[in-house]
């Protein structure tokens, strides 16, 4: 999604966000993966996980790994080939990105040397877990040895080099540097010194270039929600928690020969105000075609200063159906309360759907209760489905508008200023009937939510696992406009469960069918063939508890 790139304040920011762009493609994508690909031996999964690699479709290759490791979770092959796919998405992502190609990469090799130095006292001084040196560095190489088979890393750096000579360097890096070991920081910029003279010397290679994947591989040692941001996806991260970015207001996914297809458009945004709707296709932004074009790639051909215009192509699901609109991209506030209103006028149920937890949350939540009680409401249904989570303070603020005493949420890291418990307050309880709609893409803050109703026996949940993610990242900034996102400490549920990697399991399991799988409508409710509302519906008006098959 296109976003602001105003400055913000420097600070530090403690989190629970999972990035849905990091770890593979949309719904739409699983679901073909998973109706095409039937794979009876982990080798035919591997095998063509390896095809999806060569064609660089990288998030198509992860999901298809993800799937894949569900059921052969020991195989080295699949989880390599996962490895594999996304340091190439991430290498990829980077030289897509035009922060990274127009600071990042004019920075002098001095200047790229201090940026990592950043990176890995921050790392080694503030992860969740001991991080050696000789791991980072080694996660580095690895990085550059992909990059030096990335078409777009060697579009950027190496075009015209002869093809023999990027692949002895590279034979060379895996015969004399693979896992070398580095005890102390000074050895680890000396180390990468002298592979950053050899690149240069026999490949004609920037310096720079060889750096920064050591800069940007540093988290890959990691877990999968810590990475280094480049000054634009810090911006966007800013945005995400604000609630706010300059654009035309719209959530797409590119999908090659089509075009960007619009998954959802925001109400009230420029998008909206010209038309476009989800299910429409993009395949032209400003005369360029983009329908062999990234997501990424396409973002940045949308993204543009507040006033400016943008000239879009759009095809509805008829080929003939195109026309052509123009957006002024503005500033758009994204609602982290998109749909609140009454589904029950005769049992007062009201219904909330909040897609994330950002600074406007508490407020957001606030004002819906409040007008949904002067419109009868005497029950709820929460509505956290495919919430990927926000901010931590966001996610305990809602919730003590529903416990009214006792822990809601308690945190554990590294460090003295990691650990601390966060307790209830009684003023301001809502004491009303409540069912929580989960998912498997309701992730961190939302599962702190889902914790606390389970453990505090606050209402039902209803739905499907939740995707299992109870760690806590804090935002650092770094040189350059840079930024880190680091894992910094695990979350607990009030009786001090973690069900890290497992999820929260509902009380009143809805079971969905891969081909039947039910997309909810952006900022919309569709009560009728929605099955977990209909449940929600059945439980408070007093149906007994069954699980749905």
């Amino acid at each position: 999604m296109p976003v602001a790139s105003f400055v913000r304040a420097r600070r530090i920011l403690s989190i629970l966000l999972l990035f849905a762009i990091v770890i593979g493609g949309s719904g739409q994508t699983a679901r073909a993966l998973d109706r095409a690909a039937k794979f009876n031996e982990p080798r035919e999964a591997a095998a063509h996980g390896v095809r999806l690699e060569q064609q660089r479709k990288w998030r198509d290759a992860i999901q298809l790994y993800k799937k894949a490791l569900k059921d052969w979770p020991e195989n080295e092959h699949l989880s390599y080939g996962l490895r594999r796919a996304q340091f190439q998405f991430s290498i990829e992502r980077r030289y897509t990105d035009r922060t990274f190609r127009e600071e990042l990469l004019k920075l002098s090799r001095h200047e790229a040397q201090l940026l990592f130095s950043d990176v890995l006292e921050k790392i080694q001084s503030r992860f969740v877990d001991p991080i050696s040196t000789t791991s980072i560095v080694a996660h580095g190489t690895e990085s550059l040895w992909l990059a030096l088979s990335n078409p777009k890393f060697l579009d950027e750096n190496l075009f015209g080099v002869d093809s023999k000579q990027v692949a002895e360097f590279r034979s060379q890096l895996q015969r004399d540097y693979w896992n070398k070991p580095v005890t102390y920081r000074d050895s680890a910029r000396r180390l990468i010194d002298e592979i950053a003279d050899k690149a240069e010397r026999q490949l004609g290679l920037d310096s720079t270039a060889v750096v920064l994947e050591y800069v940007f591989a540093a988290c890959n040692c990691l877990d999968d929600y810590s990475n280094v941001l480049s000054p634009g996806r810090l911006a966007d991260l800013y945005n995400n928690i604000e609630g706010e970015f300059v654009g035309i207001g719209i959530v797409m996914e590119a999908e090659v020969g089509r075009g960007l297809s619009l998954l959802g458009v925001l109400p009230e945004s420029p998008a909206a105000e010209q038309g476009l709707r989800p299910g429409d296709y993009i395949i032209r932004i400003d005369g360029a075609d983009c329908r062999y074009l990234g997501t990424d790639e396409a973002a940045g051909l949308l993204t543009g200063r507040e006033g400016s215009q943008v000239k879009l192509e759009v095809q509805a699901g008829d080929e003939s159906d195109r026309r052509t609109v123009v957006c002024t991209r503005r500033e758009v506030q994204v609602k982290s309360i998109p749909v609140a209103k009454i589904l029950d006028t005769e049992q007062g149920i009201g219904y909330i759907q909040m897609t994330g937890f950002q600074k406007s949350s508490a407020v957001e939540l606030d004002m819906a209760l409040n007008r949904l009680r002067r419109q009868g409401m005497k029950s709820l249904i929460w509505d956290l489905r495919g919430n990927p989570g926000g901010l931590l303070t966001a996610a305990v603020e809602v919730l003590d508008r529903f416990i009214d005493d006792g822990t809601l949420v308690s945190t554990r890291g590294r460090t003295a200023d990691q650990n601390f418990t966060y307790s209830a307050h009684r003023p301001g309880t809502w004491d009303i009937p409540l069912v929580l709609l989960i998912d498997g893409n309701s992730a961190s803050a939302s599962e702190i939510v889902a914790g606390a109703v389970r453990d505090h026996g606050r209402g039902e949940i209803v739905g499907r696992q939740s995707f299992g993610k109870w760690s806590v990242q804090s935002i650092y900034p770094a040189r350059n406009g840079t930024g880190l996102r680091l894992t910094t400490a695990k979350f607990y549920s009030p009786d001090g469960h973690s069900h890290s990697k497992i999820g929260v399991k509902p009380d009143v399991v809805i079971e969905l069918d891969e081909d039947d799988a039910f997309r909810r409508p952006v900022a919309d409710v569709d009560v009728e063939n929605d099955r977990d509302v209909q449940a929600a519906l059945r439980l408070l008006g007093g149906t007994p508890i069954y699980t749905l098959r």
